[in-house]
């Protein structure tokens, strides 16, 4: 359902680790609004909910509410470090437009 890069993976067990969290894993989710229609929204969760979809993707577990599989499914994400900066990056085939910030689509 959702791919996470090694670079991606590696970033979300860095930041489960700084924030102390041995269990739990990655919530991926979207939402209405942004410049494109929907925006991405991620952040470390300690359980799944009861009716998430849970993926195990480069040693983390991904959590995905019913609503937003359908628009992430086959979605990959990566983590870039670059002089502007760092952060993920959503590679999401169900996208048929995406905003310049590459944060929301449509």
């Amino acid at each position: 359902m959702i791919i996470l890069t090694e670079q991606a993976g590696n970033a979300v067990k860095a930041a489960m680790s700084r924030a102390g969290k041995t269990e739990g894993g990655l919530r991926v989710m979207v939402e209405a609004g942004g410049c494109a229609g929907y925006k991405y929204l991620i952040g470390l969760d300690p359980a799944p909910r009861d009716d998430d979809a849970v993926v195990e993707a480069a040693g983390v577990r991904v959590f995905v509410d019913p609503d937003s599989q359908p628009l992430l499914s086959g979605m990959t994400i990566d983590f870039v470090e670059s002089l502007e900066g760092s952060g993920f990056t959503f590679d999401n085939p169900n996208a048929e437009n995406k905003c310049g910030c590459g944060k929301s689509f449509g």
